[in-house]
């Protein structure tokens, strides 16, 4: 089974986070959410949400793909940690993708992954995404492995693209119908 890891700080954008691991698991993608910290997390607008399990707690798993949620004061909280940012390298050493959304493209920069990749982030974050080649389109970008997009008017866009690159076209489709997406 397709396992994917979503790290998850207090002030993670609420939106981005709950609709890329709702929509994953449509496509029976398996998605741990692992929280900074031990308990339930709490977002940038107050949603609580409690994670599967702790970071600390998953050891030396690899996964198919790390998903960095935005919402500033997450993204400053997964920047600060060096679990989160070995995590980030070592995906990227392995050639497994990573994804990040709205501010989260921070994390790549902070983790000294984001030289010679095109990114997009939310506009304002964009000067802090260091030797990257920023792009302000489109909303959700492929490069080398690493897919970013740009904020919680983007998540279900981005969500489905993360379903396209780990399952195929056929199953992102299936979703778009039954979710009645476009």
């Amino acid at each position: 089974m397709t396992r994917v890891l979503m790290p998850l700080a207090d002030g993670f954008e609420e939106i981005e986070a709950v609709t890329v691991i709702d929509v994953l698991r449509r496509a029976d993608i398996e998605v741990i959410v692992a929280g900074l910290a031990p308990g339930v997390r709490t977002g940038a607008r107050g949603i609580r949400v409690e994670p599967d399990t702790d970071l600390g707690a998953l050891g030396e798993q690899t996964f198919d793909l790390v998903v960095l949620p935005g919402g500033l004061g997450g993204t400053e909280a997964m920047m600060a940690d060096e679990r989160v940012l070995a995590l980030v390298r070592a995906q990227r050493a392995a050639g497994r993708p990573l994804a990040a959304i709205c501010a989260a493209p921070m994390v790549l920069a902070a983790a000294g992954v984001e030289e010679g990749l095109e990114l997009t982030s939310h506009p304002s974050v964009r000067a802090e995404l260091g030797r990257a080649s920023v792009r302000d389109s489109p909303r959700v970008l492929h490069c080398g492995g690493v897919i970013t997009s740009q904020g919680p008017g983007t998540a279900m866009e981005f969500a489905l693209s993360l379903v396209e690159e780990l399952v195929g076209l056929e199953v992102r489709q299936g979703l778009e119908r039954a979710m009645v997406v476009g």
